[in-house]
């Protein structure tokens, strides 16, 4: 299974000598630390248990959730969609209308 980036290559079962596996992996466990506290901050670390870092052929990170509940995989979808929301909040609020900066600078104000 490969996407469109070729991220989701196959697992690295065997390994090839000159990839970088070990960098690729180190990243995926560090993302997998950050999801996994703040999963555990909103109590649903119970929903994904096969939450995992892993490394595909390619040397590249992943990410692996597991096999998660139908109701799992909607409180993230809807986690994700409010934080996007929020996200989009903020910029409305620290971005003005007909300006080119990203944010409203509080000192020329």
């Amino acid at each position: 299974m490969t996407d469109r980036r070729g991220v989701v290559a196959k697992r690295a079962e065997n390994l090839m000598p000159d990839v970088p596996y070990v960098r690729g992996w180190a990243q995926a466990r560090r993302s997998a630390g950050i999801l996994a506290e703040q999963l555990t901050a909103l109590n649903l670390e119970s929903d994904f248990p096969g939450l995992a870092a892993d490394v595909n052929v390619s040397g590249d990170g992943l990410v692996r959730l597991g096999t998660i509940r139908p109701e799992a995989a909607e409180v993230l979808a809807e986690l994700i969609v409010l934080g996007l929301a929020a996200e989009m909040k903020l910029h409305a609020v620290l971005l003005p209308q007909g300006t080119g900066t990203a944010y409203r600078n509080a000192s020329a104000a």
